[in-house]
């Protein structure tokens, strides 16, 4: 059993809590029951399993499992697995995995485009939305928060897994092509004459949102056909960004699914 935070598996574990290690190891960061098996169920590997003897004994099939697709399997001391874990009560396992390759999205029916995103609880609560209603994928700004960042793919609750997700510094340009091979472009503004829900979702449809308090960007704003808004009282400035994706997504499942 790993029990001393000076071994060389510890420094290195602890090491994926900044985004610049992560990127640099290849490698992210699982921790907790619900994402380790969710990698599993996923088909991933693993590059290493920590586990408390306490975690093993409850689950004792999951670790089973989880030891035959982890090339590295280490029982630790529950101070060594504080130690490596992001969160302040880790439920006794943690993981690493191989960072997967970002390739560009290919969107043919509902996507997501996101810009500036700096919240990853936030992120990984739309990543959980847009697998709830079946959408290609998500598209994030190079500027925004790390998809692989350990608390966005806690938030995503092992959505992360499901959902193709891609990365760029070129939204405006992607958004534009798609634009041009016929899929309806549709900005998330404030001053919009249109409600979210007046708008024809039946489409192939791209959905754009923006950062959590500034929007989206003029560039990428100009790039939309359509603009739409949420209703708001006077007195409420913006709903947050998540609550925002949940309500336009589910609007489009509900018109596919009446028109079905």
């Amino acid at each position: 059993m790993l029990t001393s935070l000076q071994n060389p598996l510890v420094k290195q574990l602890r090491k994926l809590h900044r985004a610049k290690d992560r990127e640099r190891q290849g490698l992210l960061l699982l921790e907790g029951t619900n994402l380790v098996e969710a990698a599993y169920g996923a088909g991933r590997s693993l590059e290493t399993l920590c586990y408390t003897p306490e975690w093993q004994t409850k689950h004792p099939q999951l670790w089973q499992d989880l030891t035959q697709v982890a090339e590295r399997v280490e029982a630790v001391s529950p101070e060594v697995l504080i130690a490596i874990a992001t969160t302040v009560h880790p439920d006794g396992v943690v993981a690493t995995m191989p960072r997967p390759n970002r390739t560009q999205l290919h969107f043919h029916s509902l996507g997501i485009v996101v810009e500036n995103l700096q919240d990853p609880g936030n992120l990984g609560t739309i990543i959980r939305t847009s697998a709830a209603v079946g959408a290609d994928g998500l598209l994030l700004s190079a500027d925004s928060v790390d998809p692989d960042h350990p608390k966005v793919l806690r938030a995503s609750v092992g959505q992360w897994f499901q959902l193709p997700i891609g990365v760029s510094s070129t939204l405006v340009d992607i958004v534009q092509t798609y634009r041009c091979q016929g899929m309806q472009i549709v900005a998330t503004t404030p001053n919009a004459t249109q409600t979210y829900w007046e708008i024809d979702f039946c489409r192939p449809t791209l959905i754009l949102l923006g950062n959590e308090g500034a929007g989206l960007s003029k560039e990428l704003a100009e790039t939309a056909d359509v603009t739409a808004k949420i209703p708001l009282q006077p007195a409420v400035e913006s709903l947050n960004v998540a609550i925002a994706a949940a309500l336009i997504l589910y609007e489009a499942k509900r018109q596919r699914s009446c028109a079905a």
